[in-house]
């Protein structure tokens, strides 16, 4: 598959290969969250509805050149109907408080508006992971042990 197919080719090619559920984790918005959900919803495939989120270094009201512009990676996705309304929530915040270059969350927004959401340590730009790539091993401990506090050993897992 392209890096970028369309909604109805992605659920096309899913339900060709058998697949019984598809996520879609659009970046830092949900933009194209509809439009998959009835796209799966027609082809009999259980949609999850999610976020590659950007999560500010500091705060997300935090907006100081040359600090503020770095960023982590995270993925959310909703679990359920509150899930699906904290995405929204978290979206709206970090495009209205947290946009500095890119929309932005923060931890404690994320504290706040946690439940109904399964999270994963995202990609290579995640904090865990960049703290393991700069060999920063009691560092990425202490941040496992931040999320897994935020979500719950039931809702956080590793990329």
């Amino acid at each position: 598959m392209a890096a970028l197919p369309k909604i109805d080719e992605l659920v096309t090619a899913a339900k060709a290969d058998g697949m019984k559920a598809l996520a879609l984790t659009d970046n830092g918005n949900l933009y194209g969250a509809v439009e998959f959900y009835k796209a799966c919803k027609r082809d009999g495939i259980k949609p999850i509805i999610g976020v590659d989120a950007y999560v500010a270094m500091r705060g997300r009201l935090d907006k100081q050149a040359g600090i503020d512009n770095r960023r982590f990676r995270l993925i959310l996705l909703a679990k359920n109907a509150v899930g699906y309304k904290h995405l929204i929530k978290l979206v709206t915040a970090a495009h209205l408080e947290g946009f500095y270059y890119k929309p932005r969350v923060d931890k404690n927004l994320l504290r706040e508006l946690k439940d109904g959401l399964i999270v994963t340590s995202g990609c290579l730009q995640g904090e865990i992971s960049r703290a393991i790539m700069q060999r920063k091993t009691d560092h990425a401990h202490a941040l496992v042990r931040e999320y897994l506090d935020i979500f719950g050993k039931d809702h956080f897992y590793f990329e």
